[in-house]
C-alpha cells in the first residue's frame, strides 16, 4: 500500500488549497480514507474522512470550509480548504483503513487507520 501526498504550500489567511492522496497497491469495498493534520506541538487530529460508498465526516472546525472528495476511477483522494485560517497551518497526512468503516467519529481517529501517507506542509499567513 502507498500513498502519496500532494498539493501542500503557503497561502494567506482566506485563500484555498488542494490536497491530493494518490493510492496505489490495494482495492478496498468497505474501508474508508481520512485526512490528518499535525501542528507542531500538538496532537495529530482527524480533520475529514470518507467512506468508500461516498459518506464524509468532518471535524467541527473544518466544516463548511473544507471538502473531502475521491475519484475511485484515479484511485486518488482529495481535500479542499477553502477559507483557510491561521490555524489551519499544520503538516497534513492521508491514511486508510482498508475494511471495516463504520462511519462516524471512528472515522477522524489516528489509530482507526493502518496505512499512512507522507505529510505535506501547509502554511497559512494572516
Amino acid at each position: 500500500v502507498q500513498l502519496v501526498v500532494s498539493g501542500g504550500g503557503s497561502v494567506q489567511a482566506g485563500g484555498s488549497l488542494r490536497l491530493s492522496c494518490a493510492a496505489s497497491g490495494y482495492s478496498y469495498s468497505s474501508g474508508c480514507m481520512g485526512w490528518f493534520r499535525q501542528a507542531p506541538g500538538k496532537e495529530r487530529e482527524g480533520v475529514a474522512s470518507i467512506l468508500s460508498g461516498g459518506t464524509t465526516n468532518y471535524a467541527d472546525s473544518v466544516k463548511g470550509r473544507f471538502t473531502i472528495s475521491q475519484d475511485n476511477a484515479k484511485n486518488t483522494l482529495y481535500l479542499q480548504m477553502n477559507n483557510l485560517k491561521s490555524e489551519d497551518g499544520a503538516m497534513y497526512y492521508c491514511a486508510v483503513r482498508l475494511v471495516g468503516c463504520g462511519g462516524g467519529w471512528l472515522t477522524l481517529a489516528t489509530w482507526y487507520y493502518t496505512y499512512w501517507g507522507q505529510g505535506t506542509q501547509v502554511t497559512v499567513s494572516s
